[in-house]
């Protein structure tokens, strides 16, 4: 276990102190993302603003494990892939995907529609993650899989060798990921493939990022509704792909505008972004917050807000940022109700019962409603936070320290699977 970390008080902007502005890495989604079309593509791409954290290390390992040339220079944040039109170079090996949730569901599919044997192992955090609803369809279309644990859940061995499958179903509720993983994948197949998206996120914000990101790579996706028409293609790609700041690390910096009344700005971060979590600013702007899109960034201050109001609010679309909001919370005028956030249950832990726990430990009422949470305004008490090897309760949680010294995260190194360097800016912000 990792030494804790004693999160110490910020100054107010009315005690003095400087605004902040931060620089965060690369988008874990669109890195990720960005690997695989890069991989299947035919072209040889450089890949500019990489994300380097243990998910997308997960996934660089694995590429090369399966004969695919990657050079990466983390100095310069870039990653090149020579793309091999559709091929998989090894077609036989064992890649261990760790936590990361994207490799897990990316490469499996790939690796099914391409063809080949392989083992694939998994961190015990990724084993407890749902594998089902995409594990059938692709047992449906002939992939054989021998599980080594339970059923449905890595690790398994898979074997594919003729693969039919033409249009698929599949439910978008647990992990709109399953989507995403056939969308991509689907340029495999000769006759292409037909996407039909079901569950309550089968139009939401990750779906729109893989579409335009497929399109951004030369894939020309037909979309009627909730049904998507991927064709054969192995022309497609690109030789350079700038990947955006993670706009999920820079909400936990956004969020330190209406908490301690200061001026941030993120670097390269705009409105216009490709990620959902893009939203969360606009909520923060409906607190009380002035947001101005400049050319070096979004800027956000808080430096007028006396009290900021509790929110009623889907996060349905955005929900990597429940964490953040549940750590605003507590400071509010009002109760905070965070609605159509039941698929962060299933996720790098039950963040519905973390929330609870963690915001119950600081003495804080808070309460689980149909699909959501209800946060009421109270006094923090001194607490040591558990973070559930979960990178977003350890980031959102430092939030609450920050405001009130009162907090200490354990684990709180588990951030690296998204954001290696985050609690260094935090230390920065103390001097």
């Amino acid at each position: 276990m990792e030494k804790a970390y004693q999160v110490k008080k910020i100054k107010s902007i009315s005690e003095g102190g400087n605004g902040i502005k931060v620089k965060v890495p690369g988008s874990k989604s669109i890195t990720n993302r960005a690997l695989l079309l890069a991989a299947l593509s035919k072209e040889r791409c450089v890949l500019h603003g990489v994300l380097f954290s243990d998910d997308s290390r997960a996934f660089l390992d694995s590429l090369s494990k399966l004969g695919f040339e990657v050079l990466v220079d983390e100095e310069a944040g870039e990653v090149t892939i020579q793309g091999m039109g559709g091929r998989i170079p090894n077609n036989h090996g064992v890649l261990d995907v760790r936590s990361a949730g994207t490799a897990a569901r990316f490469l499996t599919v790939m690796l099914s529609l391409a063809g080949g044997e392989y083992e694939m192992t998994a961190s015990p955090q990724m084993c407890r993650r749902p594998m089902k609803p995409l594990l059938d369809v692709l047992k449906k279309a002939g992939v054989n899989f021998v599980f080594h644990g339970e059923e449905g859940y890595f690790p398994f061995r898979m074997q594919s060798k003729a693969i039919s499958l033409k249009e698929v179903e599949i439910d978008t509720s647990i992990s709109s990921q399953f989507a995403s993983a056939l969308l991509m994948s689907g340029v495999l197949l000769k006759d292409g493939l037909r996407v039909t998206m079901q569950g309550e996120r089968a139009e939401g914000s990750y779906i729109k990022m893989t579409l335009a990101m497929m399109r951004q790579f030369g894939i020309e996706v037909r979309q009627e509704g909730k049904s998507c028409q991927v064709p054969y293609t192995g022309t497609f790609g690109r030789k350079e792909y700038q990947i955006e700041p993670d706009v999920s690390g820079a909400g936990y910096f956004y969020a330190m505008a209406p908490l301690l009344k200061k001026e941030v700005e993120v670097e390269n971060v705009h409105m216009d972004s490709l990620q959902g979590d893009i939203r969360f600013l606009e909520v923060l702007k409906e607190m009380g917050c002035t947001l101005t899109d400049g050319k070096t960034g979004v800027k956000l201050s808080g430096k007028e807000i006396v009290d900021y109001p509790g929110m009623d609010i889907s996060m349905k679309d955005f929900s990597d940022q429940t964490m953040t909001m549940a750590a605003l919370a507590p400071f509010a005028k009002g109760p905070t109700l965070i609605r159509d956030i039941g698929h962060i249950r299933y996720q790098e832990t039950d963040r519905i019962h973390a929330i609870l726990t963690e915001l119950g430990r600081m003495g804080i009422s808070c309460m689980e409603e149909e699909d959501g949470i209800r946060i009421f305004p109270g006094e923090i008490k001194e607490a040591e936070v558990e973070t559930y090897e979960d990178h977003r309760m350890s980031m959102a949680f430092t939030l609450i320290g920050l405001k009130t010294g009162k907090i200490t995260i354990k684990n709180p190194y588990c951030c690296r699977k998204t954001f290696e360097n985050y609690f260094e800016l935090i230390d920065e912000l103390y001097e």
